[in-house]
């Protein structure tokens, strides 16, 4: 595959500034349909398409409409992702599978599968549609070997139009693409594809001399949303992968969480949050309750909630709390008059015992909850407003926590005076019985 046409595309690229030197052996489709090339990192990676005979991609649909570039995508038979449509994921999995085990009838299959580019510091998370097949994949990975960097093209940097200038003002731009051995999945890796690209990725890792991460490309649409909230990117950082496999959670679900997250920490340098802005943003005081939340979300117990922590303790701490069981109570609570609503007074009285404040203002909440400005809230404005904000609920089962326990401590206290005094009465009436006798 590596003919005279293509030695002559490498002699453009030479041409061009560009100095390519190919270590190892590719195989053919045949032996390994799938190429899996990492670490990715800027649109100069393409060099790798020439070196490897022109094999397929997979492609956004969107780039077939590209002037020039989209016709040189066309012929390659690119596997098409549309973002349109919601069943494109599983159709291009269905794709590569179906060409994967072509017995060679399909060109080779070349995938980026960390799916975003990178600083190529470590390989990032990758994903599994490269691995599905259950075929074997031959890794390839790239380096550039250069004194100054002016080709990495990530999320923050340079734009691709200075890069393509700076990196053709270089004398000669060095890369290096290595070929090796393929990887054969064990049985288990075919029937877990995690398994094989974690076998994969740790391959190419140790043959880069870098790390792994378990963060992946949607860490990286996690730290632009956060620079649009105005946060620190790096506050978008979760390891998503874990955070939504272990939680359950969905790319959307955990985007909502951060936008939450923004409007507790929006005033806060560094994208952290402490006890402080945590209790102005529930709009209230700090509290032996409030510090008992506070501290089940802060994790490390630094004494700041950072976005990861905080996604925890929502989903885990504070959504459970939001059953209709334990709002039912909660507003039971409040509702001293069994009524079935709750008053401005009762509201009051209610936080200033569970919070121990005496001259707690609670008008600006209270409004927030009162949604139709009746001047007392129904269990429907309560119930949604618990949903919406879950760290109430979750106030409120600690405060019933803490509570119990306290009357537990006291019913300790009284049986162990009880037994104290009742150990004393034994020692008078023995020494009672001793001056008798």
């Amino acid at each position: 595959q590596n003919g005279g046409g293509h030695r002559d595309m490498l002699s453009y690229y030479f041409f061009m500034g560009f100095r390519v030197v190919v270590k190892g052996q590719q195989m053919s489709s045949a032996e390994a349909p799938i190429l899996a090339v990492a670490p990715h990192s800027t649109f100069f990676d393409g060099i790798v398409c020439i070196v490897a005979g022109l094999p397929s991609t997979v492609s956004r649909t969107e780039n077939l409409a590209t002037p020039i570039f989209g016709r040189f995508v066309r012929c390659l038979q690119p596997v098409l992702v549309s973002r349109q449509d919601p069943d494109s994921r599983k159709n291009t999995i269905m794709e590569i599978d179906s060409r994967a085990k072509s017995g060679g009838r399909w060109p080779q299959i070349l995938v980026f599968p960390e799916g975003t580019c990178t600083n190529r510091s470590c390989l990032i998370t990758f994903k599994q549609g490269a691995f599905v097949p259950g075929v074997p994949v031959q890794p390839v990975v790239m380096r550039y070997p250069n004194r100054l960097d002016t080709v990495t093209w990530t999320w923050q940097g340079f734009s691709s139009r200075t890069l393509l200038l700076l990196t053709l003002s270089q004398l000669y731009t060095n890369v290096e693409i290595e070929f090796l051995p393929p990887v054969t999945p064990t049985e288990e890796e075919k029937k877990r594809p995690v398994l094989f690209a974690r076998t994969v990725r740790n391959v190419m890792a140790q043959a880069l001399g870098v790390p792994v991460t378990d963060h992946t490309y949607e860490d990286c649409r996690l730290m632009i949303s956060a620079g649009e909230l105005t946060l620190p990117m790096e506050a978008g950082l979760v390891e998503f992968t874990k955070i939504s496999q272990k939680l359950d959670l969905k790319w959307d679900n955990v985007k909502k969480e951060l936008e939450g997250f923004a409007a507790v920490a929006c005033s806060c340098k560094g994208g952290r949050i402490n006890i402080q802005e945590f209790a102005s943003f529930l709009k209230l005081p700090i509290s032996p309750a409030l510090q008992e939340l506070f501290a089940l979300f802060d994790r490390d117990g630094d004494g700041t909630i950072d976005f990861r922590e905080y996604v925890i303790g929502v989903t885990i701490l504070c959504r459970p709390a939001n059953t209709e069981e334990v709002l039912r109570t909660a507003f039971q609570l409040f509702d001293t008059d069994e009524d079935q609503r709750i008053t401005h007074e009762e509201f009051s009285s209610m936080l200033r015992s569970a919070l121990g404040v005496c001259d707690l203002n609670v008008s600006k909440l209270f409004k927030e909850i009162d949604t139709d400005s009746s001047e007392f809230i129904t269990f429907s404005e309560f119930q949604a407003f618990a949903l919406n904000h879950p760290e109430y609920a979750k106030l409120f089962t600690t405060y019933l926590e803490l509570q119990r326990y306290q009357a537990l401590q006291g019913v300790e206290s009284e049986l162990s005076s009880t037994n104290h005094v009742s150990s004393e009465d034994n020692q008078e009436e023995s020494i009672s019985d001793k001056k008798d006798d």
